[in-house]
């Protein structure tokens, strides 16, 4: 087996490695082997070609979504470069960690901002927990590399992934799926698509997805759930209204309801700890043999931690004006609300050591006004944006071994006013506002500028009361930037384009999410920003290969590197750092290579050399020349595919996807146990297609060699905790129909 994956990999590096741009990822006979097309991307808030855009984007289409076996978010991140999902969030499937080009954000408390902006169809999503979203009936993910500071604006530092959905169109179709397959796998969903009228289009689509788990809480009479189990539905309605031939309005509903099992955790020894040392509390007591043998199972005796929920809903209004013939008018506004519940027992042990049981929620709202103009030599996009949330993160009640001892003492003999078990409450709420205006013009038939600029502000207030705060405490602050871009293309005489751009990033600033040591640790921390410079080369090689280059190097200073300390005030602290000053450069290369009509491959590699290169003075933990988190040197992906026409007409495909990340560290902090090895997935899917094109029968394979890797890994007194994958191997069948109404 191991043959077979180093081979699969030494392939993927002598292909020169990931890419896309294949004519139309749809099902169609014809559309599947295709010529190579210009891909029409939205990510700059216009539509351009993938090729001519000066920045460096992934599209990910429906046809790669499908026969790569993407089910959720986080799948996105293993076939593309310089891209990484991750989650840890108190064990809860829904949580997502992006980052890109070795920044992101791992933590989800309502005081922590993502460093990667995650958009629904122009909608920003403001939480991590949440944003690991289903993806069915999804037209297209773009990713954008690199700060987005004009367009997006705030925590767009390591670049945007914006998620198109299939909108309201003329088509009159109904489309089912379902699939079976190993571990329980039962799921199903269905679209719709029709025209109501010459005016009025309406899309509808529904999803169903369930498997077992792959552990159990052992020490649980009747557990709510199976370790690493998943039962998910979502659904999603929208409407269109031509009201004229220049006006339409959409109207979107969209709703999840997730009800899973714990992700798989386990610890791992590091070192014997002193049990007369007060801060180590009953820590000392936990040992090997107290830990199941089946790392997936969980023996935790506190009920309900071992299940974890998500559900949230939201809905947008858009309204699309043309003026004129050259301006256009935008308007986006938007509510959603989530919650969530999950926990993690720490020491994954029957001890109670260290449980803690979490709940929280937020509900926010926005509004983004845009005037667009289109001249023969120039376009522009400008807007003005406004963003609230008020959310909140709850725990309780949790035991931390040095607080809970005989009578309320601490090992020292001081009382512990908090008693036995503690919680905490901390809320957040915040405005943003925002200015932008980004512009293009052709100074020839070859030669285009351009740039843009935004000023943000933030301001939030945030209260929080934790088991050393004597009382609540209530703090405000407030933030602001001004960002910008300016970039150059140019195309060659052979057709490829190649571009050149400095662009400038802003991540607000914000609160600890855990400040276990005292109210002097709940102070504000300043924003971080970036300056990214970045050369390009896109286009077609030759007839039948095409490229995506990107080389950069990014430089961000006061970067807020959070890393927990489980000795620092006597409990587990996380601690925001401004550490200083770090730098990432790298390259992205994606192809797609023609080989003959019927066989092609696409490619992927990423490569990124990060590291903080200064560190204030008095900053304790973070080290010049860490790396930070979650931030593997590479990724790489391979997904070949080959088509067999029938002699009736029907058509045979065979897909195949091979995706590559190094290992990377669970913090900002190097810390040997909590490097996370470097993982290989392999998929495959195998169908066949009816002559008519309206019904395909697929046989797939996810993970087919049954990787099990690491999510994070987070140092604690005496361990090291361990969450592990959830994407296990699979095997099954797929099924699609096609209807018209």
């Amino acid at each position: 087996m191991s043959h077979i994956k180093l081979s699969a990999l030494s392939l993927a590096v002598c292909l020169s490695l990931p890419g896309y741009a294949l004519a139309n990822e749809t099902t169609q006979n014809e559309a599947q082997k295709a010529s190579f097309e210009k891909i029409e991307v939205t990510a700059r808030k216009r539509t351009e070609s993938l090729f001519e855009s000066p920045t460096a984007i992934s599209s990910i289409g429906s046809g790669l979504i499908e026969s790569a076996n993407m089910s959720n978010l986080d799948d996105i991140g293993k076939y593309v470069p310089n891209l990484n999902i991750t989650r840890y969030g108190v064990g809860n499937a829904a949580h997502a960690s992006v980052f890109i080009r070795g920044i992101g954000l791992q933590d989800h408390v309502i005081t922590t901002d993502p460093g990667v902006g995650v958009y629904l169809d122009g909608v920003y999503l403001g939480r991590q927990m949440g944003a690991n979203l289903s993806l069915p009936n999804v037209e297209r993910v773009e990713v954008l590399r690199g700060p987005q500071g004009t367009l997006y604006g705030r925590n767009t530092l390591g670049g945007a992934v914006n998620i198109i959905t299939k909108q309201p169109g003329s088509d009159n179709i109904v489309t089912v799926n379902t699939k079976l397959g190993s571990r329980g796998r039962i799921a199903g969903d269905v679209y719709l698509n029709t025209e109501l009228t010459d005016e009025l289009s309406f899309s509808a689509s529904g999803s169903f997805k369930k498997r077992d788990g792959v552990g159990k809480a052992i020490n649980l009479a009747n557990p709510e759930k199976e370790i690493g189990e998943e039962e998910e539905l979502s659904g999603r309605m929208s409407a269109k209204w031509q009201a004229t031939s220049a006006l339409a309005f959409t109207v979107s509903v969209d709703a999840v309801d997730n009800e899973a099992g714990q992700s798989p955790y386990t610890i791992e020894f590091t070192s014997a700890l002193d049990a007369n040392d007060p801060f180590n509390g009953d820590f000392p007591l936990l040992t090997p043999d107290m830990i199941p043998s089946n790392p997936d199972d969980l023996a935790t005796t506190v009920a309900g931690i071992e299940s974890t929920g998500y559900s949230g809903w939201g809905t947008s209004f858009i309204a699309d004006w043309q003026i004129n013939d050259i301006y256009t008018a935008k308007f986006i506004s938007s509510f959603r609300s989530s919650e969530y519940e999950g926990g993690l027992d720490d020491d994954a042990s029957a001890l109670n050591l260290s449980e803690f049981p979490e709940e929280g929620g937020a509900d926010q709202y926005s509004f983004e006004i845009q005037v667009n103009a289109t001249f023969d030599n120039m376009d522009f996009v400008s807007g003005l944006y406004y963003f609230n949330e008020d959310g909140y993160t709850r725990s309780g009640p949790f035991v931390f071994s040095p607080w809970n001892t005989p009578n309320g003492l601490l090992n020292d003999g001081t009382t512990a006013s908090f008693g036995d078990y503690g919680y905490f409450d901390i809320n957040q709420e915040t405005d943003s506002y925002a200015a932008y205006f980004n512009m293009s013009y052709d100074l020839s038939a070859d030669l285009s500028v351009g740039g843009g600029l935004r000023y943000s502000k933030d301001e939030k207030a945030a209260d929080a009361i934790f088991p050393s705060f004597s009382e609540r405490k209530f703090e405000t602050a407030e933030f602001d930037a001004v960002t910008w871009d300016v970039n150059t293309s140019y195309k060659l005489a052979n057709g490829m384009n190649v571009y050149g751009q400095i662009q400038k990033g802003y991540q607000t600033g914000g609160f600890p999410p855990r400040p276990f040591g005292g109210p002097a640790q709940f102070v504000s921390f300043d924003e971080t920003h970036a300056i990214n410079y970045e050369m390009g080369l896109k286009g077609q090689v030759l007839e039948n290969v095409s490229m995506l280059l990107a080389v950069f190097k990014t430089n961000y200073t006061d970067l807020a590197l959070p890393f927990s300390d489980p000795t620092a005030g006597g409990g587990f602290v996380t601690i925001v750092e401004n550490a200083g000053e770090s730098e990432a450069m790298g390259f992205e290369l994606e192809t797609t290579i023609a080989v003959t009509d019927d066989f092609s491959i696409r490619s992927a590699i990423g490569y990124l050399d990060a590291e903080i290169t200064k560190v204030d003075a008095g900053v304790i933990g973070i080290g010049k020349g860490d790396t930070p988190a979650l931030t593997p040197k590479w990724t790489i992906m391979i997904a070949p595919s080959y088509f067999v026409d029938l002699e009736n007409g029907a058509t045979i495909a065979m897909n195949a996807n091979y995706s590559y990340r190094s290992e990377i560290q669970g913090q900002s902090v190097y810390n040997a146990s909590e490097t996370i090895d470097s993982r290989e997935l392999v998929g495959f899917n195998v169908s066949y297609q009816a002559p008519a094109g309206d019904w395909e029968v697929t046989l797939y394979g996810e993970n087919v060699f049954n990787e099990i890797y690491d999510q994070g890994r987070l140092q604690q007194s005496g361990f090291v905790g361990v969450m592990r994958s959830n994407d296990r191997s699979e095997f099954g069948l797929k099924f699609r129909k096609d209807f018209e109404l």
